[in-house]
């Protein structure tokens, strides 16, 4: 960067520098040079006010509080801008020691990283520190990814509680996917209490029947069965009756 351009951002960051104190010199920093909530909204007392009036004035003084405080970082960071400019570490990232591109700074004079190394600083992108303990999903309670691990986890413990309802709803999904609430909860299309197919719709008697001595229930597994072609030629030869809903 040539003395020329320096001499562009110092007269850049002074402007703006002075534009900004001169602004909180007139509102008396957004009133908070006030004690006292009825100032900032111009009333001396709340006596004869509504409750709903009140949650208006505090409204109004954390309005206040938050715009008094993003201007004094701003400034902040001007003067600091100021000060790297007297050390000659203006315009190099704090972070890689490389030179930072005269139109990043044109454009934000206050700059201190690179545009490689700039973080977010914005707090409502920051996620708790909790995460990481508990990515993926579950924790150290989900054995999905461990082969040799078949126990009950958390997963499943997850799955006993959601069937009984959550915060979200059908219309929470994506793109429709989900119509019903027993299918909210995670894989919710998982066998329970069968590991085959065939398992969750034969039926037989306390003994177990022997030979052709079962019943199949029409359901949805048994649906399913049959469209992936797996019980054609095997129970094709059984009706339906309405009775009992039974084949």
């Amino acid at each position: 960067m040539n003395q020329e351009q320096m001499s562009q951002l110092r007269s850049i960051i002074y402007e703006e520098k002075k534009g900004l104190e001169d602004m909180l010199q007139e509102n008396d920093h957004f009133g908070m040079e006030h004690a006292g909530v009825h100032e900032s909204i111009g009333e001396l007392s709340s006596y004869d006010n509504h409750p709903a009036d009140y949650g208006s004035e505090m409204f109004e003084r954390g309005k206040d509080l938050a715009l008094n405080d993003h201007e004094e970082k701003h400034l902040h960071e001007l003067n600091e801008a100021l000060k790297r400019m007297d050390n000659a570490t203006y315009g190099v990232c704090a972070k890689c020691g490389k030179e930072i591109p005269f139109e990043r700074l044109e454009a934000m004079p206050t700059a201190v990283f690179c545009i490689e190394h700039q973080w977010d600083d914005e707090v409502s992108q920051r996620r708790p520190v909790e995460e990481q303990f508990l990515y993926p999903p579950f924790g150290r309670t989900s054995f999905d990814e461990k082969d040799n691990e078949t126990e009950y986890d958390g997963e499943d413990s997850w799955q006993e509680v959601a069937r009984y309802g959550t915060s979200e709803s059908p219309s929470d999904m994506e793109a429709g996917r989900t119509l019903s609430y027993n299918d909210m909860y995670i894989e919710s299309d998982e066998p329970i209490g069968y590991v085959e197919a065939l398992e969750g719709f034969i039926v037989t008697d306390l003994d177990g029947g022997a030979g052709e001595d079962y019943d199949i229930v029409r359901n949805d597994i048994y649906k399913s069965y049959l469209e992936r072609g797996e019980g054609e030629g095997i129970l094709e030869y059984v009706t339906f009756d309405e009775e009992d809903n039974r084949l």
